[in-house]
């Protein structure tokens, strides 16, 4: 086979025959001079219909785009050609252009990785080189058009304008489900692409063979974000090869050399198609070998029918969804729900075979394991809001969670900080898998070795890396030894603190004591002269200059923030933060004041500092607790104005419809709970506070047979104040409902009305506090 660059990208491939053209409005297809049109899929009819995949696919949202099944291995979806920070995820709503389809995403991150084993489908003359936005001659990307695209939960198509090929994408959780629909071409193809990766992946070693004239296989090696990534894979086709070809690119014009490992490996499958043929390949994923890929797609897609692969898909997503059934005012709140419903449960992201085999942080492979290894923890992210949230929703993949975290531990040393692909990245600050453990300990969740997890969350806490040294021997990091110091400190303040509730669960009241006189270590980085929290250097001397407005990212005492934004980040003991900052009324009027005060953050400030009211920022994770702080001094309706003016303006049915980075379900975690009438503000205590429900009625299946009822009488845009709460028919005056009484289910209903209550959730007695009794 000749492979060699063509002149141009937009030069014209002969097509014999006629192109079909898919409408993606509609679902059907068009199709030109008479041919025969492909099988339409059906339209969604279940709660999958109200999903918009493209919501966070603009602005900064960075989610993924493209075909997967409840967290599943696979996330199969397009990659454009351009890149940078605002295509973390390979995909952006700005975009025209496809490189090709690969088998793994990141959804809603800040940096970019994975995009493994890439596959675009081609015609005409053989083109290996992906290009670029500078230099697209001799590659073979081609461009569309959003009005040729349809996307939904387990489903992706779009028309390949370039070639006229309608490319249709479906999945199950190890398998990535292709179909194809070639015009008439004597050399119709399909690239293999195993050098290309998305952001800061890039392949360190590669393989590919041909096991028979219908089946490839191989695996992907690479470095990215993750520094030791491995993947195999297995291809199997519904039409043989006419001819195969293996090839390393040797150069920056393309030209190639015949192999079957290197790092810029490709892989040209060719064959004659006629006007309307589909073809149609299956590539399983292991992270273990090719084998067991093979095994994988054995197990869970043993046939050709693709129709039948869609609707196990949107029935999965469906069976999610369907946990919560809500009423609204409106259509586009229903899309806005379920579509974030949908965005946490992408990840954490299934990490083992068929058969139970998984990959470990050990670099060994663990066989038959006896829970499901899990990827993709954005834990600084989503302990707050996503972890407590799965603890209602996901009951039964909590233990699995738990129990990866438990394995990560006993193969690392350490609890996960943010974890991919069976390596450490130690991205972001503290070690927030602790709040995630010990919440699912208190709750009851017994799936896992509760002394291994003690043994976990302490030896976690008690190491010396990233200023723990300094937080043992002197309670507070100094400002000119660690970078982003007082963020640091404040999360370790967090995390200690539930190891506290986890020791005194246990017995162990000399753990219990010298854990809770960490978790008071944010008193340390709090300087009364000024009213913040701000770095020091020493017991007697705080860095200067300071303002509380700057924020110099990566570079500062505050990750991705500055003090106006952290001063809050104490949900572990809003009591004492109240105290430290003067008492109920002072702590009020601040609380006021961060959402109208007004400064610069500086040209060095973060990109993740978005969503902005005054100085409260939406679009990033440790402020998302803060509108419901109001709760803890009796002023519950300041939180329901803050909360309902939030969800009104920073989520929308839009592209941009996401304010920041989506973080791996953090972000819409906030939005679900919010929209159902409560939020977790401490990450461990098993407390909902009230805040402003934007459902009309929301009905939740709980474990065994359970549900529960929640109706919001009187709600709409102006009666967005809870004005009495009953449950099961009884008067409820507290502010907060615990874990423990959301499942036993029921019913709550909530007043609504115009004007704040007087009397509700004001109270001492009513209020919700850090340590439940």
């Amino acid at each position: 086979m000749k492979i060699q660059p063509t002149r141009s990208i937009w030069s014209i491939v002969a097509l014999a025959g006629s192109v079909a053209v898919f409408n993606a409005c509609s679902g059907t297809t068009k199709v030109a001079s008479g041919s025969t049109a492909p099988a339409a899929i059906p339209a969604p009819t279940g709660l999958t219909r109200f999903v918009d995949p493209y919501i966070g696919t603009g602005f900064h949202g960075h989610v993924f785009m493209g075909a997967n099944v409840p967290f599943g291995a696979v996330q199969l979806g397009p990659v454009n050609i351009s890149e940078g920070w605002d295509w973390c995820s390979g995909y952006h709503y700005s975009d025209s252009t496809i490189i090709g389809f690969s088998h793994t995403h990141l959804s809603g991150t800040g940096i970019g990785d994975l995009g493994d084993v890439a596959v675009m489908p081609t015609t005409g003359e053989v083109q290996v080189m992906r290009g670029s936005v500078k230099n697209k001659s001799r590659s073979y990307v081609s461009a569309f058009s959003h009005e040729d695209e349809t996307a939904r939960p387990g489903y992706y198509a779009v028309q390949l304008k370039r070639y006229g090929i309608r490319a249709e994408l479906t999945a199950s959780e190890r398998v990535g489900f292709h179909q194809y629909t070639f015009p008439q071409a004597k050399d119709s193809h399909l690239i293999i692409d195993l050098q290309q990766g998305i952001g800061w992946d890039q392949a360190t070693d590669t393989h590919l063979e041909k096991l028979n004239d219908s089946t490839l296989v191989g695996y992907r090696f690479s470095k990215g974000w993750a520094k030791d990534q491995r993947l195999y894979f297995a291809a199997v086709l519904s039409k043989p090869m006419r001819e195969f070809a293996s090839v390393q690119v040797v150069d920056s014009l393309g030209n190639t050399t015949p192999a079957t490992k290197g790092t810029r490996l490709k892989g040209v499958v060719t064959f004659a198609t006629k006007a309307g043929e589909q073809v149609k390949l299956k590539v399983g994923i292991s992270p273990v070998s090719t084998e067991n890929a093979l095994a994988n797609i054995r197990a869970e897609i043993p046939h050709w029918n693709f129709q039948k692969t869609v609707a196990a898909a949107d029935a999965a997503w469906n069976q999610e969804l369907g946990k919560v059934q809500i009423k609204t005012e409106n259509q586009d709140q229903q899309k806005v729900f379920y579509t974030a419903l949908y965005h946490t449960m992408i990840a954490p992201s299934t990490f083992n075979d068929h058969n139970g085999d998984y990959w470990g942080t050990d670099k060994q492979v663990h066989k038959n394991a006896s829970f499901t290894n899990l990827t993709t923890f954005s834990l600084w992210d989503t302990y707050r809001a996503a972890h407590p949230l799965f603890t209602i929703l996901q009951t039964s993949r909590v233990n699995d969670m738990v129990n990866t975290m438990l394995a990560i531990y006993q193969q690392q040393g350490k609890l996960p900080v943010w974890h991919l692909m069976a390596n450490e990245t130690n991205t972001m600050v503290g070690y927030s898998a602790v709040p995630v453990v010990v919440d699912a300990y208190l709750k009851g969740f017994d799936g896992f070795d509760a002394n291994l997890a003690y043994e976990a969350i302490k030896t976690t806490a008690m190491r010396d890396e990233s200023g723990l040294k300094a937080v043992k021997e002197l309670g507070f990091i100094p400002a000119n030894s660690e970078v982003e110091n007082v963020s640091k400190g404040l999360e370790y303040a967090v995390d200690d603190w539930c190891i506290a509730q986890m020791a005194k669960k246990m017995g162990k009241q000399e753990d219990y004591a010298y854990f809770s006189k960490r978790a008071k270590n944010y008193q340390n980085y709090f300087d009364k002269s000024v009213g913040f929290m701000r770095g020091r250097v020493s017991k007697t001397e705080w860095r200067t200059p300071f303002s509380p407005f700057q924020s110099v990212h990566m570079k500062s005492d505050f990750t991705e923030g500055n003090a106006w934004q952290y001063t809050w980040l104490v949900p572990q003991d809003v009591e004492g933060l109240v105290g430290l900052l003067g008492g109920e009324k002072r702590f009020t009027q601040k609380l006021d004041s961060l959402f109208t005060v007004q400064g610069n953050m500086g040209e060095e400030a973060s990109p993740d500092i978005s969503g902005l009211i005054g100085m409260y920022a939406h679009g990033n994770e440790p402020g998302h607790h803060i509108t419901y702080l109001y709760s803890y001094v009796g002023q519950p309706w300041k939180t329901a104005e803050k909360v309902r003016y939030i969800m009104d303006q920073f989520y929308t049915t839009k592209p941009d419809g996401i304010i920041g980075n989506e973080d791996v379900g953090q972000m819409s975690a906030w939005y679900v709970l919010s929209a159902m009438g409560f939020y977790p503000l401490n990450p461990a205590n098993g407390a909902f506070v009230f805040g402003s429900p934007m459902v009309q009625q929301a009905t939740l299946a709980l474990p065994n047979g359970k549900s529960l009822s929640i109706e919001a009488k009187n709600n709409s845009a102006t009666h967005k104040y809870i004005q009495s709460v009953t449950r099961n028919g009884q008067p409820y005056l507290k502010s907060y409902i615990t874990h423990q009484d959301l499942m036993q289910g029921g019913t709550l209903v909530l007043e609504m009305g115009p004007k704040p209550s007087p009397t509700w959730g004001v109270a001492p007695e009513n209020r919700p506090r850090s340590v439940m009794q």
